[in-house]
């Protein structure tokens, strides 16, 4: 029976620190330009996004962020869902209201939302209220390939937009 460390023993350790170099210097040659007009609006359990960075992503010069912008049409909501926090959300166009751990915020364009990091993780939904499209832009750090999506807490799709078409 070879145990763990005897499997250690059949690595090159640099070697592959030289490879992952190679592939990182490989990657920022990738693309420092994005335009939203190439990139697809994509139907999930959240609602609807596009997806500007994502772990998946890999034609990009930087892979350090997820972004996207959601789309919620007029009168509509997005899912809720527990996430643990660190996320940003730039409200660009529209007007409505997240509910962040039960307590209503009512934000315009031009406004943001900061979800704050907590060990128990938070739960939002964010709702248009008018009657034109609301855009919001979201940004959080990429540390789900060290800290795994949950980073220590829990994310979970509790409710799925009305605007899901699987």
């Amino acid at each position: 029976m070879t145990s763990r460390r005897d499997e250690l023993a059949k690595h090159n350790f640099f070697d592959e620190l030289m490879a992952m170099r190679d592939k990182g210097r490989a990657r920022s040659k990738g693309l420092f330009v994005v335009k939203g007009k190439d990139i697809p609006l994509e139907s999930n359990r959240h609602g609807l996004m596009q997806w500007y960075m994502h772990p998946n992503i890999t034609d990009v010069s930087l892979n350090t962020k997820l972004m996207y912008v959601q789309h919620i049409p007029a009168n509509s909501k997005s899912g809720r869902q527990h996430h643990p926090g660190g996320k940003i959300f730039y409200f660009w166009k529209g007007k409505g209201h997240t509910i962040l751990d039960g307590v209503r915020y009512t934000w315009v364009a031009g406004e943001l939302i900061q979800l704050p990091l907590r060990r128990d993780g938070v739960t939002y939904q964010h709702f248009n209220d008018g009657d034109e499209e609301v855009m919001i832009v979201a940004v959080e750090p990429n540390y789900i390939e060290p800290l795994g999506l949950d980073k220590g807490s829990s994310y979970e799709q509790i409710e799925d937009s009305p605007d899901y078409k699987p």
